[in-house]
């Protein structure tokens, strides 16, 4: 069955050529093929668009005037078609990542590099916040996909883990006496200690593991940013809880101590988080598979 839309290409194909035999040579159909299709367009407006003469065809007063908007139809659809060809191969478009201040500093940069070079018109936006946030921003559509924290208990997302992180607590010259030897979390909770805020996936998570072997926490600072609490650590503002993954470059250079527990904070993971039920943009999917491949 021949669409409407069919029909208006052939239209305006015979328009700008005034032949039913140059058209049907540009639109791969044959001469009959074309002259049907003029009929049936004919029929169903009950308008003649065509002056028929043995030199061609010309279009009538109504042809001309139709013409006009079909060819901008027309013209405006192929330019859409195109713009998608443009989106499909990466020529153009947006990427829009939600993730948060400590991610985007420790784990993302090359990941962002690495696309920029590969993919150099398509534009970032980058959103912080806390994990809770990005996946309220995530279920909106005002982030393409989220880098962050797990767990997530949400079912209407996809999550694919990327790397294991480990949550530890750390201390300045101040504290280091407490090195000597490994430390219950009966001991740790007597010092002054330095937590992210409530809100962060991180502190849950560790607030819930320590609170699950009977032990509540009363955190002596809640703080907004993972290097917040790497600072606080260094002037000897109490012990406080990081990643370590993230708190390496400190520790290697002695800045910081790890304290050890007798009991060590099972690890837990952290990656890519997007929703099941919308398809991944092109330059989303990319990017999704230059982070798992690396």
């Amino acid at each position: 069955m021949v669409s409407k839309l069919d029909l208006y290409r052939v239209f305006c194909t015979v328009g700008k050529s005034e032949s039913f035999s140059k058209a049907a040579r540009d639109l791969y159909m044959t001469q009959p093929a074309v002259s049907q299709a003029i009929m049936q367009l004919e029929s169903e407006l009950d308008t003649r668009l065509f002056n028929r003469t043995p030199k061609g065809v010309s279009l009538t007063d109504e042809g001309s005037l139709l013409f006009e908007y079909v060819h901008s139809a027309i013209s405006l659809i192929d330019v859409g078609e195109e713009k998608m060809l443009e989106f499909k191969n990466l020529t153009t478009g947006e990427l829009k990542i939600g993730v948060g201040d400590t991610i985007s500093r420790y784990f993302l940069l090359p990941y962002l590099e690495e696309f920029r070079n590969k993919y150099p018109n398509i534009k970032f936006k980058i959103v912080n916040g806390t994990t809770l946030e990005i996946c309220s921003l995530l279920k909106s559509g005002e982030v393409d996909i989220a880098i962050c924290n797990f767990p997530i208990d949400d079912s209407a997302f996809e999550l694919r883990a990327c790397i294991d992180i480990h949550d530890t607590f750390v201390c300045g010259e101040k504290y280091k006496s407490i090195l000597s030897r490994p430390l219950s979390f009966h001991e740790l909770v007597k010092l002054p200690l330095i937590f992210l805020e409530r809100k962060s996936n991180s502190r849950q998570y560790v607030e819930d593991y320590i609170l699950s072997k009977g032990v509540k926490i009363s955190p002596e600072f809640e703080l907004g940013s993972h290097d917040l609490l790497l600072d606080f650590a260094k002037i000897n503002l109490g012990v406080a809880c990081v990643t370590k993954e993230f708190s390496q470059e400190y520790l290697d250079n002695g800045l910081l101590y790890e304290v050890q527990l007798i009991e060590e904070i099972p690890k837990r993971s952290m990656g890519v988080c997007f929703l099941k039920s919308v398809p991944l943009s092109p330059a989303s999917m990319k990017f999704v598979e230059i982070i798992e491949r690396t």
